[in-house]
């Protein structure tokens, strides 16, 4: 039999299982794969036995070198044994696998690439091989590497296999004979020329796949290239208008400066202007002081030691054995009525020494805490029915446990550490205008005292807490 008929696939082999066509067909002739995963298929190139068997033993030693992940999982059982028994026991299946597993032979590629073999390297690379290498071997590597035209190297390899003795001839047996065997072969022929219409048709629909997904691929960069191309506008927009906004922020942040600007110099005029007011002020004041003084001089108006209101005490008075509270009309000294007597007038201010009440009244009973509560809830009450201003103060000094106590009409305050209450309640009063009532609850007689100093009226804490108690 001559080397051609080999190739076209004849032969004892040709109707085994393990026969089969490079990138086409398997050993039942139909059509495996994906066609995403066969970028051309090409013209069928189909291997003689030889180079079949040649190539699964190459296979079989380069699975080796791969890892197990990319070995198909059919054939990663076999990866135990050497290669020459693996090559005996998977021929079968390595040779579906070099044919329909595509990254499978690559990575076999990859891996025999990566070789210091001369041969490798020239089939590579494209290069002429030695006239000396084994055509079998040139054949079953090329059909694992597949360089650009691989198909021609290994139909040129494959006729250049030196071709088998020829069987034999049969004795002639007669004609009738003759002709039977004849028709059976034009049989079988008509039948393979059949299967070699469909496996055509086959490639052709797998080449009519391969193009729509190359024309889909195409729309698909067209339209990625469109997408980057409006990403990139607006990713410039969206910078123009960064840089506007910086741009604003700047005049803005010009536009407040120069208001600051403006501010200061407003401040510093109307400072200016209260000091020459100031001054125009103690100017008239000290014209006034000199022209009344000039006026005395000029009357000779002595000092006097009797006021006016000393006549009348001296014709209409006497002194009492006990001088009583101011307002208290005779009541005794914690009569909750002389509290209610000093809230009655107008506009009054009642500022609470708040410990100082509530120590007296509670502090033996109740938690500071609960006394604060108790207090807060009683002058809760005074607001009610008075229209008197309640400030009460606490000394702040330690840590507050519990929740800030509050009442309506009642301002609670703790004084800053390093200040003790009496010291709040004393300014308090202080700061209030020459004439409005201001009543301080404090049994302090050193706070009574100061307090008194700056026009307030001290009360005993007790009439607070009778009040309270009343209510």
């Amino acid at each position: 039999m001559s080397s051609g008929d080999e190739t076209s696939g004849a032969g004892p082999d040709a109707g085994r299982p393990e026969a089969h066509a490079s990138g086409e067909a398997g050993g039942d002739g139909s059509t495996e794969g994906d066609p995403s995963e066969q970028s051309d298929p090409g013209p069928m190139v189909f291997l003689t036995e030889p180079v079949r068997r040649r190539a699964v033993e190459v296979a079989a030693v380069a699975m080796s070198g791969l890892p197990p992940g990319r070995v198909p999982a059919r054939l990663r059982r076999f990866l135990k044994f050497s290669p020459s028994k693996r090559a005996k026991l998977a021929k079968g299946d390595l040779a579906a696998a070099l044919d329909r597993d595509e990254p499978f032979r690559s990575g076999l590629a990859d891996v025999l690439a990566s070789t210091d073999s001369p041969l490798v390297k020239a089939i590579a690379a494209g290069d002429a091989v030695s006239p000396m290498a084994d055509p079998v071997e040139v054949a079953a590597l090329t059909y694992l590497i597949r360089p650009d035209g691989w198909r021609d190297l290994i139909a040129s390899a494959v006729d250049a296999i030196p071709e088998a003795p020829e069987p034999p001839q049969a004795p002639a047996g007669p004609d009738e004979a003759s002709r039977k065997r004849l028709a059976a072969l034009e049989k079988e022929n008509g039948k393979l020329r059949g299967a070699l219409a469909d496996q055509r048709a086959a490639a052709a629909a797998l080449q009519e796949e391969l193009r729509r997904a190359r024309r889909d691929l195409k729309e698909a960069e067209e339209r990625a290239a469109k997408t980057a191309g409006d990403l990139a506008a607006e990713k410039g927009r969206l910078r123009h208008a960064d840089a506007e906004r910086r741009s604003e922020r700047r005049r803005l942040e010009s536009e407040v400066e120069s208001l600051r600007g403006r501010l200061d110099r407003a401040r510093k005029a109307d400072r200016e202007h209260e000091r020459l007011a100031s001054a125009r002020l103690w100017l008239l004041m000290e014209t006034l002081t000199g022209a009344a003084t000039g006026l005395r001089r000029e009357l000779g108006l002595e000092p006097v030691d009797d006021r006016p209101a000393d006549y009348i005490a001296e014709e209409y008075c006497d002194d009492p054995e006990e001088r009583a509270f101011e307002g208290s009309r005779g009541l005794e000294q914690t009569d909750p009525q002389r509290l209610d007597h000093l809230l009655g007038m107008p506009n009054p201010h009642l500022i609470v020494d708040g410990y100082n009440v509530t120590i007296a009244a509670w502090g033996e009973t109740l938690t500071l805490e609960q006394q604060r509560n108790r207090l807060v809830q009683g002058l809760g009450a005074v607001a009610a029915q008075t229209n008197a201003e309640i400030t009460v103060v606490f000394d702040g000094a330690d840590a507050i446990f519990g929740a800030k106590p509050s009442a309506r009409g009642v301002r609670v305050l703790f004084s800053a550490k390093g200040q003790i209450a009496d010291d709040v309640v004393v300014e308090l009063a202080r700061v209030e205008p020459e004439g409005r009532p201001v009543i301080v609850v404090s049994s302090d007689q050193e706070v009574a005292d100061r307090v008194r100093r700056e026009g307030a009226y001290p009360v005993p804490s007790p009439i607070l807490v009778r009040w309270i108690q009343r209510g």
